[in-house]
């Protein structure tokens, strides 16, 4: 099958591709507003993009609940700073409350029954139950169409949970981490626990295969 996405409304090709490009991993950005209020909300248009100088980006989409930007968007243009709160399974419920729609006075963290822990560089704070939290200064923001934005932003301190790290190696013991990721549809996530190993080959041991 073959789908032309400019005939096609926004809504179908987004299911096409939520479907596709899977999984997902999973951030539970923390932000501030400017009279110190915390927002927390996940976003699975999330990840990784560049490891010198160390950028990840989120995906932020949609408007928010009174028209214009959605609070984590309009609270990192008003601050320049976020926090990326990666989701293990033991948090993938109390992630889910994060994106229920309350009431701007409403915080996520108390209802989701989640510790705000002080940052080290940042203002908004960190997840204290997230096993890996990534603090972040805004690079730029790109304008996707819409109220859609793409916000880029450089991590200037980790997190890691004491006992995910040997520190003699300076190796995450990542298998043990147990973190979730986003599929399709509206209620479908992964765990990341079943794995398989497959070394990169060298020309070498691609060549005496052949």
């Amino acid at each position: 099958m073959h789908f032309d996405l400019g005939k096609m409304s926004a809504q179908d090709g987004y299911k096409l591709l939520i479907s596709t490009v899977v999984p997902r991993p999973i951030a539970l950005a923390t932000t501030v507003d400017l009279k110190g209020h915390v927002n927390a909300a996940p976003f699975s248009f999330f990840n990784a993009v560049s490891s010198n100088p160390p950028v990840v980006v989120l995906g932020i989409n949609g408007e928010g609940a009174e028209g214009g930007y959605k609070d984590t968007e309009q609270n990192i243009r008003d601050t320049g700073e976020f926090v990326v709160n990666l989701v293990d399974e033991a948090l993938a419920e109390r992630m889910n409350i994060c994106a229920v729609d309350f009431p701007h006075e409403i915080g996520e963290l108390d209802p989701a029954k989640l510790t705000a822990a002080p940052s080290a560089g940042v203002k908004p704070p960190r997840i204290a139950e997230s096993p890996v939290s990534f603090e972040c200064k805004r690079i730029t923001g790109l304008s996707l169409g819409g109220n859609s934005m793409l916000e880029v932003g450089r991590v200037i301190h980790i997190h890691i949970r004491d006992d995910l790290m040997d520190m003699e190696k300076l190796y995450v013991k990542t298998d043990q981490i147990g973190l979730i990721g986003r599929m399709h549809g509206r209620g479908w996530y992964v765990r990341t626990s079943d794995l398989f190993l497959m070394d990169r080959m060298s020309l070498a041991e691609w060549q005496a295969r052949r």
